[in-house]
């Protein structure tokens, strides 16, 4: 993945296999040593080696207590990486990494999301894996200490916020300004009578989504900006909003749907 954004020496702790494995496969964050559990099979891990000589990342085998104690929970499965900062895309590169990607897929427009606004690193994460288990392209969040929480959003994330191709923003509307000049529709989530839903807005062309968080959520001067509102209809009668995690997934797989109605992968 290119790079053009901060690293830092301070490590943090990546934990499991699958997080690590994909910080690997991704080159998302610099890697300085994976430890394993001594007493962990070798037959177990041994995928997780070889990519990890290939890649030239030194690997330890440390007692049990102590990847126990350097782990932030139990889940780890015997596993650990110390990695530094997350590597992020300018947005240009993310733009032109989605249009690599239409390229390739031509019926395919670029859907790039924004997640403004959530502050729970879990729910980041699980936002991000249905982002990319439903074919988004790219992702743009803005600045802050990731380093603190990449495991909690490695783990949550089941590994694809290292394999998501991810940009910096300042705010929505130097992303929105951006990727406006180069065609993408601006669209995002809003509780308001224009809100279109989203099962009767045509998610397929080239769009920019923003989703804001519970506590944040998305300025009025942004909405009055945006192309196109949309919204989740309820069958019941409820006067609040889907949680942000839940409104992701649903958004995301409803643009699935409409992108890759007929094809089975």
């Amino acid at each position: 993945m290119p790079t053009t954004l901060h690293e830092t020496p301070a490590p943090a702790w990546l934990e499991g296999e699958i997080s690590i494995t994909a910080a690997l496969e991704a080159n998302s964050r610099p890697i300085q040593r994976i430890a394993i559990s001594a007493d962990k099979p070798r037959d177990d891990t041994r995928a997780l080696e070889q990519l990890a000589r290939k890649t030239g990342v030194p690997i330890e085998r440390l007692p049990r207590e102590k990847i126990d104690a350097l782990a932030n929970g139990k889940t780890h499965g015997g596993v650990l990486a110390a990695v530094g900062e997350r590597r992020f895309l300018a947005l240009e590169a993310l733009l032109a990494l989605s249009s690599g990607e239409r390229d390739r897929r031509r019926e395919h427009a670029p859907f790039i999301v924004m997640l403004d606004g959530i502050e729970d690193p879990f729910n980041f994460g699980q936002a991000v894996r249905s982002l990319y288990a439903a074919g988004v392209h790219g992702l743009v969040v803005r600045p802050r200490n990731w380093l603190s929480a990449a495991g909690v959003v490695a783990r949550a994330s089941a590994g694809t916020s290292e394999l998501m191709p991810t940009a910096l923003a300042d705010d929505p509307r130097a992303a929105a300004d951006l990727f406006k000049q180069h065609g993408l529709r601006i669209a995002t989530t809003a509780r308001d009578r224009r809100a279109v839903s989203i099962y009767n807005v045509d998610l397929t062309p080239a769009t920019f989504l923003v989703i804001g968080g519970e506590k944040r959520g998305i300025s009025r001067e942004f909405m009055d900006s945006a192309d196109v509102l949309i919204k989740i209809p309820y069958r019941r009668r409820f006067p609040h909003s889907l949680g942000t995690v839940a409104s992701t997934a649903v958004i995301a797989f409803e643009m699935m749907r409409q992108r890759f109605q007929g094809r089975q992968d």
